[in-house]
């Protein structure tokens, strides 16, 4: 359904996925890797996404490297390496400029999903495009140190948690946007691990919590997207 694409960032340019709704239009989102990079499962994402009505992108912040699902040493030091680098908030910003720009997007801001790092660095992307930016979903985000979230201020954030997840603290992550002002809702899955949502791994993946998650992130970005 999508096709491969480039796009300006830093001065330069990165590359992605766009995939756009049969109608030919539709709200924006921005869709983030998992740390194993720009891969199959992440492309199937924004199909679906577009299949759902949304002009889905998904930058490859990875620029053209990733790892195979389940070679976490790799996927690690790939990480790793996106941040030493600060090449991230560059190409999100990037991402999100091109994307609310993008004749195929109808909503006047853009949302932004992500999924493990691609959690933490939805929340970067709402915190460094603000004017591109109105909604985030955070599915167990995990990353570096929390960004400015003061910056979410006119931005809604979707947090989607596993209870049995030990690499992130929902309770954390909604206190913190509590603290910062931003309007947000949070649900946890009381028996979902981290990753419960990617049904490439059969270990952690439970089809039940994934698809009622989908539900609510379709219809939060669908209500605060315009």
């Amino acid at each position: 359904m999508g096709t491969e694409i480039t796009f300006p960032s830093n001065g330069g340019t990165a590359a992605g996925y766009l995939a756009t709704p049969a109608t030919g239009r539709g709200p924006g989102v921005i869709v983030i890797q998992e740390w194993w990079g720009l891969n199959d499962q992440i492309k199937g994402v924004a199909d679906m996404l577009a299949g759902r009505g949304f002009n889905a992108l998904a930058p490859d912040f990875y620029h053209g490297k990733s790892a195979k699902i389940g070679e976490p040493t790799e996927a690690q030091k790939l990480m790793m390496e996106l941040f030493q680098a600060s090449s991230a908030a560059k190409d999100a910003k990037g991402a999100a400029a091109y994307l609310a720009k993008h004749p195929a997007t109808s909503s006047a801001k853009v949302g932004v999903i992500g999924f493990c790092m691609g959690g933490f660095l939805a929340l970067l992307t709402g915190t460094v495009a603000p004017a591109e930016v109105g909604v985030v979903v955070d599915c167990y985000g995990v990353g570096q140190e929390m960004p400015d979230l003061r910056k979410l201020k006119d931005v809604a954030v979707l947090g989607l948690f596993g209870g049995k997840d030990h690499l992130v603290d929902p309770t954390a992550v909604a206190a913190q946007l509590a603290a910062a002002g931003v309007r947000h809702e949070i649900t946890t899955y009381p028996e979902a691990d981290h990753a419960f949502m990617n049904e490439q791994r059969p270990s952690a993946y439970r089809p039940d919590d994934a698809s009622d998650a989908w539900r609510r992130a379709i219809q939060f970005l669908s209500l605060n997207l315009r």
